[in-house]
């Protein structure tokens, strides 16, 4: 066996997973910028959200809210046909209070939703918005399913995740120096191109998120296969389905605000949301920032008897929880918030270059083949380091 025929042997695996790499991120780059660029906006959407729907003069109350007045303002903005069905009081004093109400849904169709955004000062309703019709509204829809209906769009999203999956745990084995030249694989000067050099430093520390991130969107895409994996090694509640959003009983036995200085009286905790009690559970679910803690507290008081209950999620639960927390960059601080932005902003990045890599090695091929070395050697003449990569095939 000749020497060149023993080194292809043992560099077929190489070649074999540089044209996976290759073509994975050039067939689908239409498909993977898009998703993770949408991603990467959505990290933010409710800081900028919420500093576009605060008032400059907006101030901190000084008194509890009046919440009875601010939902029937937010009633009568909408109209008769929508029922508030949750309340939400931002972090910030100074931010409006949202309420979402549900609207009867027209035969064969989805009910309408809308978000009353409501001064907690003097109750007034500053804006009413159909959050499906808005620009994060629909940032949202097409991160999770490509704005395609029912579930085919889903199926898509999950598949294009299993991509970038692929991609970065490809991209590491191709990245892995050789003879452990560890100090090499670090250097900038790896290859005489730019765009080599970014893509090989880029992506190496940008793999293990970018991994991570893809790992948890295929859970997200396939929620419920998701669950069923995830009931095998940690218990976890039953999924409750249809419904079409969330649904609250026409009149309930108690008011919001009664409801709200019950939560409210909890200690070292602040409300975070009122879900107005459902037909199947009776029941008010109230969401706590409490000190201390990183995930919310959740206690549920029963319409009729007022009975307060606090919710100990399974340690399945948790873990669903917490993947969701940790794909889309909240709960786990402002570093982690980063990490998930600028990795959502990577694929972009790695795909543009990565396709002026894959050019250059066909142009480099292509002049080998020809025989024009002196070309050859102008075009490696930035640098005397080489890349030890070739032409994926």
């Amino acid at each position: 066996m000749s020497e060149r025929t023993s080194h292809r042997r043992r560099g077929w695996p190489q070649r074999l997973w540089r044209n996976i790499h290759l073509w994975l991120g050039i067939g689908l780059f239409v498909l993977l910028v898009p998703i993770a660029l949408s991603g990467a906006i959505l990290v933010y959407h409710d800081d900028i959200d919420e500093m576009m729907r605060t008032p400059r003069e907006a101030s901190v109350p000084q008194g509890p809210v009046d919440l009875p007045l601010a939902i029937a303002n937010a009633k009568q903005a909408a109209g008769d046909k929508f029922q508030p069905t949750v309340v939400r009081f931002p972090e910030s004093p100074r931010a409006p209070m949202t309420i979402s109400l549900r609207g009867q849904a027209p035969k064969g169709q989805r009910p309408p939703f809308l978000t009353a955004y409501v001064d907690r000062n003097d109750s007034r309703v500053l804006n009413l918005v159909d959050f499906r019709a808005s620009f994060f509204g629909f940032m949202h829809v097409f991160h999770e399913n490509l704005t395609i209906p029912f579930y085919y769009g889903r199926d898509i999203v999950g598949w294009v995740g299993v991509a970038m999956l692929v991609l970065s745990l490809t991209g590491l084995y191709l990245w892995w120096p050789r003879h452990n030249q560890w100090a090499r694989a670090f250097a900038w000067r790896r290859s005489p191109a730019t765009s080599s050099n970014l893509h090989y430093l880029a992506g190496f520390w940008v793999c293990a998120p970018l991994a991570f991130l893809s790992l948890t969107g295929i859970y997200l895409a396939w929620p419920q296969q998701g669950r069923s994996v995830l009931s095998t090694v940690a218990p976890i509640t039953e999924q409750q389905r249809g419904g079409g959003g969330p649904q609250a009983i026409a009149n309930p036995q108690r008011s919001p605000a009664e409801i709200y200085t019950v939560a409210a009286a909890r200690p070292n905790a602040a409300v975070a949301a009122i879900f107005f009690p459902s037909p199947q559970t009776g029941a008010w679910r109230v969401q706590l920032r409490e000190a201390g803690k990183s995930e919310p507290t959740t206690i549920l008081i029963n319409d009729r008897s007022g009975a307060v209950s606090t919710v100990e999620p399974l340690a399945g639960d948790r873990i669903a929880f917490w993947i969701r927390w940790l794909h889309e960059g909240s709960h786990a601080g402002a570093i982690w918030r980063l990490i998930v932005f600028v990795t959502g902003l990577m694929p972009a990045v790695l795909g543009v270059t990565g396709i002026l890599v894959w050019l250059r090695q066909r142009r480099q091929r292509a002049l080998m083949k020809s025989g024009n070395h002196g070309q050859l050697a102008s075009a490696n003449a930035p640098s005397g380091a080489i890349s030890n990569t070739t032409p994926a095939e």
